[in-house]
Parts: structure tokens; sequence; C-alpha cells
């Protein structure tokens, strides 16, 4: 692994910087993206810092995308944030820059990049940026709009800090962020909210669930379920933590209907790893935290056997 010296040095170098993201990006991407142009900007003005990726969705309240020409790759940095897996990045163009960068806490299952800073300790990539950023000294300046991108990312993949990732290494950081000129009230308030036909699928979940005595549990969502309901694949990420408010439930399976066919597959865990079960789906991400794909419900079945399997080993 490559250190923040290497990498800052890298940033230091090159006049244009395009970063980019995962596919279908939650608030730990957009956050650890945006919080490290902002950063680069402000420390370095004359500097030309992008964001590249596709379509933020609803949470267009953090970020948004540049529009970026394929010109303006050639001897440009290219930084990947909060991407385990090349086929994940949004905007395909990322190697046609002059050095590539990936920075990530999933685990390194794809080690691409001239350089690569990884580090699976950490609760998200925004914790890994902000620490960037504070190791940095004059060489970038964390801003305000950067620490509410940061915060916000931390705040998304630690579930509110309840997730065990969460350290207080990760509380200090949080701490440092909402000192800046921010409504971390409101942002917290932003995150947790829904609609009212997310959270009638959140009934649906209960109403469906299927929970086995070991404590795994599975809910398929149908794509008539989402049409009824006018909702799509990505907002029914909302009800992907639904079943682990539920007494006894230690692993689960949200199995949601994709548009083209098959099912993108959420897993959770409470209990056990579960990113290699993942794995074998086509998927992949934290021990704790994964997706996988399924072609067809008989591969959902089994992914729900297979997770059944891994509790009473």
């Amino acid at each position: 692994m490559n250190t923040f010296g290497e990498i800052l040095d890298q940033i230091q170098k090159y006049d244009r910087i395009i970063i980019h993201r995962h596919e279908n990006p939650d608030p730990d991407a957009l956050g650890s993206q945006l919080g490290l142009a902002t950063s680069i900007r402000a420390a370095y003005p004359d500097k030309t810092v992008l964001l590249a990726g596709d379509s933020v969705g609803d949470l267009d309240w953090l970020s948004t995308m540049d529009q970026i020409e394929d010109q303006q790759y050639p001897g440009a940095l290219v930084i990947v944030v909060d991407t385990a897996n090349r086929p994940r990045i949004s905007d395909q163009r990322y190697d046609q820059g002059a050095c590539l960068i990936k920075i990530d806490h999933h685990p390194d299952v794809d080690p691409y990049g001239y350089l690569r800073y990884v580090n699976t300790s950490a609760s998200s990539c925004s914790e890994i940026i902000g620490d960037l950023i504070n190791s940095a000294g004059h060489r970038l300046c964390l801003t305000d709009q950067g620490a509410r991108a940061l915060y916000a990312g931390i705040v998304g993949d630690t579930g509110r800090f309840m997730y065990d990732a969460t350290t207080s290494h990760t509380l200090a950081l949080a701490a440092q962020l909402i000192g800046y000129r921010f409504d971390a009230p409101a942002l917290n308030r932003h995150m947790g909210q829904i609609t009212l036909n997310q959270a009638k699928l959140q009934g649906y979940v209960f109403e469906h669930l299927e929970l086995a005595p070991n404590g795994a549990a599975l809910t398929v969502i149908p794509a008539e379920i989402l049409a009824k309901l006018e909702l799509t694949q990505a907002d029914a990420h909302a009800v992907v933590t639904t079943p682990g408010r539920l007494q006894g439930v230690l692993a689960w399976v949200i199995a949601v209907a994709k548009p083209e066919g098959g099912y993108r597959i959420h897993l959770r865990s409470k209990a056990v790893v579960i990113n290699d079960l993942a794995a074998l789906h086509d998927g992949g991400g934290h021990p704790l935290a994964s997706g996988a794909n399924a072609q067809d419900l008989v591969e959902v079945q089994q992914i729900f056997t297979q997770l059944q399997e891994k509790l009473l080993s």
C-alpha cells in the first residue's frame, strides 16, 4: 500500500485532476469525492478539479457531477474513491489519464492503479479522505463544503455510527467536521428521511419476511411492487437495513428485482462474514455489508440457503 505522502506528491504534480467514484453512488461515494475535490481546489486555485460519474439520483442535495470531455483525460491525474473493482467505477474513462490512484476502504479484490491506498479498517472512504487532508498540512485545505460532504459520507457508511467499523477515531473526526460551518442536525434529518412510498415498502419487507430459526432472513421485492409504489431499484435502498431492526435477525438478504431481469442482492449481517458469499454471486463488499446479483429466484433461494449454512457453521 502506498502512503498519503505519495498521493499528495501526485496531487501537487498535476494541473488537472479528475475524481471518479462507484456507480449508483451513496453518500460515502459522493462525500469522499466532493470532500477531496474541494480540499484540492481550496489549496490549489489554479488547478482544474472535476467530478466524474453518472447521475446521483436523489442525492443531488449533496453533490453534482461535471460534464467532462474526452480530451480532458490525457495528461490528467485520475483518482478513484470508494470503489473496490474496476467494473463498478462510474464512467469507464478512468483509465484514460496519465496517472491513476485508488483510495478505498473495501477489501482490495482488484488492485488497480499506479498508487493505491486501501484501509479496510476505516469506517468509510470519507474517513480516509479526512485523514488524508489532516495529514497534508498546507497541501490540502478542508472547507465548509468539504466538511459537510465528508460528514455525510461517514454518517451514511456507519449507519449513523451504529455499525462495527465505527471507532473512537471515526467519532473524533466527525467531531472535527461538525466544527465547520454547516447545519449537521439538518443534514442528519435529511439523511434519515424517506418518502411515504418507501415507508410502505418497509411495511412490505416486514410483511413478507421469511425468517429461519437460526436468524437468517429473506425478503424478495418483485418488480410489480416497485411499479405499484412508483419506486426505482435505487429507491429500494432505503429498506436494506430494515430486517436488522428485528430481534432475532442475525443476517439477511433483500432481493430487489432489476428492470432488465434478475435481482440485485443486498446482504447484511450482525454475526457472520458475508462478503465471501457475495463473491460467489457476482458481488462483494465489506465483511458485514455486501452486494451481489442473482439471475432468478432459484439463485435467490440458493443465496438464502448458503446464508443459513454460514450461520449454522
